[in-house]
């Protein structure tokens, strides 16, 4: 005489699947944390590119740029020319914040300056852009010089043969973050 077959309760399936479902995401997660990971890099000029040359493509964040020696000490806010780098810096000397930005043609001298006059409404920039969260922090042969973004997220066309601007423009949320950061009476180091 045969043995009749014992069925399996229904729970007893649905753990059974919802283990195995979880094993298999397991072993997927490790194995994509073991794999490549994409990284973008920034283009810069070389060494024959002119002085007013502007970035063609967005600035990309490829790895954290740790803050420049030389540029004192507690809160502050670091541009740096060469890297074409902002860092926001708090009391403990901690990077809060760091990003690219795109320069204008006129460059602040190194230095510390001092956050003065702060514009959060949209107004036009010297490039004939509409900007904003307009932060102004020094003046060099008669051009303004502060941080903004572009209204509409867009960096700033070359600018004409021989026209002058101060404007240090840089991604929408970049600007809004300096803009809190940066209140009247804030440090900004500026150096090579």
């Amino acid at each position: 005489m045969p043995v009749p077959a014992r069925r399996l309760p229904s729970w007893a399936w649905v753990t059974g699947l919802t283990v195995g479902a979880i094993a298999g995401v397991a072993v997927l997660t490790v194995q994509a944390e073991q794999g490549p990971r994409p990284t973008a890099t920034a283009a810069r000029p070389g060494p024959s590119a002119s002085a007013s040359a502007q970035p063609s493509v967005a600035p990309t964040e490829s790895r954290p740029a740790a803050v420049p020696d030389g540029s004192g000490t507690g809160r502050r806010i670091v541009y740096s020319l060469g890297e074409r780098r902002v860092w926001l810096v708090d009391a403990s000397d901690s990077a809060r914040r760091t990003f690219t930005v795109w320069p204008g043609t006129v460059a602040p001298d190194p230095g510390t300056y001092t956050v003065g006059t702060r514009t959060e409404e949209a107004t036009t920039g010297s490039d004939g852009v509409e900007i904003e969260h307009i932060v102004y922090f020094a003046a060099k042969s008669g051009v303004n010089i502060a941080f903004s973004a572009a209204v509409d997220g867009s960096s700033p066309p070359p600018a004409a043969s021989g026209v002058q601007t101060g404007g240090i423009r840089m991604k929408t949320s970049d600007s809004s973050a300096l803009w809190t950061f940066g209140t009247a009476g804030t440090t900004v180091a500026v150096v090579e």
